[in-house]
């Protein structure tokens, strides 16, 4: 290729010698003639390169299945490569050009290869966009941080390509500039702390799976309850269910407390554990004349039977005064209210009966008796779980009353004082 360019670029000076010029004339006239074949050149190669370059890619992405090179046409890699080649030819050809000046010849060779590698660079960044974008619409890698495994290549991509430019400038040799960097380490750690940190807790994230794009995250220091749209080596963009975009730091996920709803999504029910509060007050034991007015209650009138004829066979064999209820073994309105609401989830459509169902008696506190309901609906979308949530509470809250039960509430208003 030097014979060539030396052809090229070096047959008008003995002609414009045998014109009869000077040496400095000559070599001038030649240098700038040389200079605007060398641009005409350039422009006929780099429009040569991007038309071969740009129809063959797309002839061959409308002829492959694979949608990765559709991609590269979308981030222009094959446009910026086109770039790439003619910069190759002036790169070669600037040392036959400037021979006779040395100065212009090395300040004009850096400039050239700095240009080199920052469009080599930057083809390598849309190679890995391309990259991106293609496995995102892959379903196995929807849900990881891609964007920052491609940000962090490129970081270190571009250390090594400053590295290079530095080194080209000032002719530091690899091992002085790497000397120096180490030297700077401290003020590049505090210039990069944001990213050094967010580098590292994305590789935490994506190792131990913390959090996926699609996952429903909260974090309350934040503010953000909704989607992750995005992770990367900085935030982590999450769109709440009003449909504002909350923007968290990558290492708060790995500093702070978060809570992820990815398992409730993929369990087979959502949970629901709230409770009412029974004034204790109201719990007594029931009489002959009450459970036979509780019979009346379908879900439970075998289970009152039963339990019954336990209890009457143990005082019997005990012979327990029964005059006074207080003796031997009673059912109470509370425990009997237990019963029922139990018996009513496991007939509930809207709960998962192969999850945990369960109507627990809480410890009492100055506001009552707490009774739990524990179970999961076995449909998990936010409305119908809300739905499936309140038609139970709102049949709790209205039966309390047919077991002569109180719900705890603190007055509504305060009595006249009296003077």
């Amino acid at each position: 290729m030097h014979k060539l360019l030396d052809k090229i670029f070096n047959f008008l000076y003995p002609i414009f010698r045998d014109w009869g010029m000077s040496r400095n004339v000559a070599s001038y006239t030649s240098l700038i003639f040389n200079i605007a074949i060398l641009v005409a050149l350039a422009y006929i190669i780099y429009y040569a390169a991007k038309f071969v370059l740009v129809t063959l890619t797309a002839i061959f992405a409308q002829r492959t299945k694979t949608k990765f090179d559709d991609y590269l046409i979308q981030n222009k890699t094959t446009r910026y490569t086109a770039y790439l080649i003619p910069f190759f030819f002036i790169y070669k050809a600037v040392p036959v050009i400037l021979d006779k000046y040395e100065y212009w010849e090395s300040m004009f060779g850096k400039i050239v290869g700095i240009y080199i590698v920052l469009l080599g660079l930057w083809i390598v960044r849309t190679v890995f966009n391309s990259l991106r974008d293609y496995l995102k619409q892959k379903p196995e890698y929807s849900d990881k941080p891609i964007d920052s495994f491609v940000q962090v290549i490129m970081i270190v991509l571009w250390i090594f390509g400053v590295a290079m430019i530095i080194s080209t400038l000032f002719g530091i040799k690899k091992g002085e500039l790497l000397t120096i960097l180490g030297t700077l380490s401290a003020i590049i750690i505090l210039i990069f702390r944001d990213t050094i940190l967010g580098f590292v807790s994305s590789v935490q994230v994506a190792i131990n799976d913390m959090v996926r794009i699609g996952d429903w995250i909260t974090m309350d220091k934040f503010g953000a309850d909704g989607d992750v749209i995005e992770i990367n080596l900085t935030t982590v963009k999450v769109r709440n269910f009003d449909n504002t975009i909350t923007t968290i730091p990558t290492y708060a996920l790995s500093s702070d407390s978060f809570q992820n709803w990815r398992g409730m999504q993929k369990s087979a029910g959502r949970r629901i554990k709230r409770h009412v509060l029974i004034k204790s007050s109201t719990i007594r034991f029931l009489t002959d004349e009450d459970l036979a007015q509780m019979r009346k209650v379908q879900l439970i009138s075998s289970y009152i039977e039963s339990r019954q004829a336990e209890i009457d066979k143990y005082n019997d064999l005990r012979g327990v005064d029964k005059t006074l209820a207080l003796n031997g073994r009673n059912m109470t309105n509370l425990g009997l209210f237990r019963k029922y609401i139990m018996q009513y989830l496991v007939t509930h459509p809207g709960l998962n009966k192969d999850m945990h169902i369960m109507c627990r008696q809480l410890q009492s506190t100055a506001h009552g008796v707490p009774l739990e309901i524990y179970a999961f609906s076995s449909d998990k979308r936010w409305a119908n779980y809300e739905y499936i949530m309140a038609d139970i509470f709102d049949h709790v809250m209205a039966s309390v009353e047919y077991f002569d039960l109180e719900i705890f509430e603190l007055p509504s208003k305060i009595g006249s004082l009296d003077n």
